[in-house]
């Protein structure tokens, strides 16, 4: 088998076979098939396409090119969630003790932040002496005596994936639909769980930016998983605006932790009894999504929730008095208000702009190298629909830095879109893909 005949085939609108694909993603795995065929690979995928099979091979062989998480020691059926990243996005944070405070185990895999959106393991480490770098035996552990484990993901988790992202990257061929399903998805069936549920974002916030884009992904995905033997599910989220009202690692604890105790926000609370009562019914705890809603609302309600919460930081070696006391989280010596320019209705915030202004406070990463500052950030006091007189605060921004909280704050004004029609708020769960 020679990759030449492989790419030529694949250029001429052939469907490659399973042996075929094992073949090409081994071999580059191991570096015995240079990047330059490799390249032209991806390119012709992108123009021609994969059908249902080849994706699924291809995703399957990325999923094998590393190791394969072992979760069978674990008891009951293991749930995972993913989500595709967005803007103010702590769903994992109050998310997956609220689940396991119900009697799902939630054995997840996280990374960290790189450019504006925050990654789970950094907003976790807002917690004094928390890590994500335990052995798989103490995952394990922790996951059936308190039902909750989160570790980074390790170089040996899906390999082929982040070789071939990298390349993907640099030779334009990130934007297709099953290369972006395949490389998502290879992560989640490497990591073991037997049901998987996935927040599929759209809007300006997000890498889909439009519906019918995310739902495309959604269902992609979906068939992956059900295809590979997972019970899988996608939510398809609103991310035009950020989720919740705090953009920064220890502002979105916070935040998270007031979820627990039924105060959050009401789009953030929303979007976690969705995708929580989903988790339950999927790992078999709920019959019904109602059902599930209901315990989800019971454990906030009773405060197990925030104990589990509690639980979990300080089996991981993080101080869980700061999740009941979390004023003791990192502060910002700084903080300034960005004041409405006029009269009207918020119609429309740039989503991605407050990442960015985020990521200039210094609450993101511009390289894999960049050192995160966890107490900076913005806490949004206006969103859309809100209306607004001249001189109303619509957020506060958090620094350390007084240089970089003016550019910041210059940025996130602009941000801000108004009108003198009111514009009511969209729903944050857009549609659910079950079954394809």
């Amino acid at each position: 088998m020679r990759m030449y005949d492989l790419i030529i085939k694949k250029r001429n609108g052939g469907a490659l076979t399973k042996e075929e694909i094992t073949f090409m993603v081994d071999g580059f795995t191991r570096g015995e098939i240079p990047d330059y065929q490799m390249s032209a690979m991806m390119m012709a995928i992108y123009f021609v396409g994969m059908n249902e099979e080849e994706t699924l091979w291809l995703t399957m062989a990325m999923a094998e090119s590393g190791n394969m998480l072992d979760l069978s020691e674990i008891q009951g059926i293991k749930v995972d969630k993913h989500s595709t990243g967005g803007v103010g996005d702590k769903t994992s944070l109050a998310l997956t003790p609220m689940v396991a405070a119900c009697g799902v185990k939630i054995a997840k895999m996280s990374g960290r932040g790189l450019g504006h959106t925050g990654g789970t393991i950094d907003k976790l480490e807002s917690f004094r002496g928390f890590s994500t770098e335990i052995s798989i035996n103490q995952f394990l552990q922790n996951v059936n005596e308190i039902g909750i484990a989160i570790m980074g993901q390790t170089k040996e988790l899906a390999p082929a994936d982040k070789k071939l992202y990298a390349l993907r990257d640099v030779t334009a061929t990130v934007d297709n639909l099953s290369l972006i399903a395949s490389s998502i998805m290879s992560k989640k069936l490497a990591a073991g769980a037997d049901a998987i549920v996935l927040d599929v974002k759209t809007g300006s916030g997000a890498f889909m930016k439009k519906e019918e884009d995310a739902f495309a992904l959604a269902k992609e995905m979906v068939k992956l998983g059900q295809n590979a033997g997972r019970n899988t599910i996608a939510v398809v989220s609103d991310m035009d605006q950020p989720l919740g009202n705090a953009v920064g690692n220890a502002l979105e604890v916070k935040e998270a932790i007031e979820t627990l105790k039924g105060k959050g926000p009401a789009d953030f609370t929303e979007l976690c009894l969705t995708l929580g009562s989903l988790m339950l019914v999927v790992g078999g705890e709920a019959k019904t999504e109602e059902q599930g809603r209901k315990m989800l609302q019971q454990v906030i309600e009773d405060g197990s929730a925030l104990d589990k919460l509690a639980e979990f930081v300080k089996a991981q070696g993080g101080d869980e008095r700061m999740v009941y006391h979390p004023e003791q989280l990192p502060k910002a010596s700084l903080r300034d208000a960005v004041l409405a320019s006029e009269d009207g209705y918020v119609e429309k915030i740039l989503c991605d702009e407050v990442g960015i202004c985020s990521l200039i406070l210094g609450g993101g990463r511009e390289t894999k190298e960049s050192e995160i500052d966890l107490s900076v950030g913005i806490i949004l006091e206006k969103k859309v629909g809100a209306s607004v007189k001249k001189g109303d605060i619509l957020a506060y921004l958090y620094a350390n830095d007084q240089q970089k909280l003016n550019i910041a704050k210059e940025r996130l004004l602009k941000a801000y879109k108004f009108s003198q029609e009111e514009r009511k708020e969209g729903p944050i769960v857009i549609g659910i893909v079950k079954q394809v």
